[in-house]
């Protein structure tokens, strides 16, 4: 995988929503999230990377199994790819699917996405209502 499509992935995120003060980015260790550009974008934009030593007992747990998974149920499930816009098309409907689409049962079969939209409504509305909006 290169910087480009790298940095063109973390560019429709950052489109897609705004950067909150405290986000942390947790990767791998591929080359192309310790790119030099990757991570002056992160740190233009005010996010942490979150890079621990290789071996180390906290090495990007999340980072690590939201790759298994992708690789698990995109590259080696859809394949054989005919080209690179293929694999970029699969892994956007993959992302769509896994944040706004799958339910999760520990935060009562909802979507993410649809988590993060109540809980943000939710802290809106108590600023509303104690007057500091």
């Amino acid at each position: 995988m290169s910087a480009d499509l790298t940095l063109d992935a973390l560019e429709q995120a950052l489109w897609a929503r705004p950067v909150n003060t405290g986000l942390i980015h947790h990767s791998d260790h591929g080359s192309q999230y310790l790119s030099i550009r990757y991570s002056e974008r992160l740190k233009d934009v005010g996010i942490d990377a979150s890079t621990r030593p290789v071996r180390d007992a906290y090495d990007n747990a999340l980072a690590e199994t939201i790759n298994g998974l992708y690789k698990t149920e995109v590259i080696r499930k859809r394949g054989p790819w005919k080209g690179l816009e293929d694999v970029k098309f699969s892994t956007l409907e993959w992302v769509h699917w896994y944040n706004a689409k799958r339910l999760m049962g520990p935060i009562g079969d909802i979507p993410p996405a649809g988590f993060e939209a109540a809980y943000y409504n939710e802290q809106k509305t108590r600023l509303v209502e104690s007057g500091l909006t």
